[in-house]
């Protein structure tokens, strides 16, 4: 899929553990375990929302988009 969830990257640079952050969004360890690991095939703007507050960051912190037809 060419939307790489870079989760994990932005939670390490924060410090912050996987059940922190579902304390703090309100969402199961098994559903930010799904994001995290890349394995989600989509998610609610309130999600995101709610992650990007408990984070400091941008949705694009998060979210990058690689064109595979070009291999970037």
């Amino acid at each position: 899929m060419p939307i790489i969830v870079n989760l994990d990257v932005i939670m390490a640079k924060r410090k912050i553990s996987l059940n922190e952050l579902s304390e703090r969004v309100d969402l199961t360890l098994s559903n930010l375990s799904i994001l995290k690991t890349g394995k989600a095939k989509a998610i609610r703007f309130s999600t995101l929302d709610a992650i990007c507050k408990a984070l400091d960051c941008q949705p694009g912190d998060i979210l990058e988009y690689i064109d595979e037809d070009k291999g970037v």
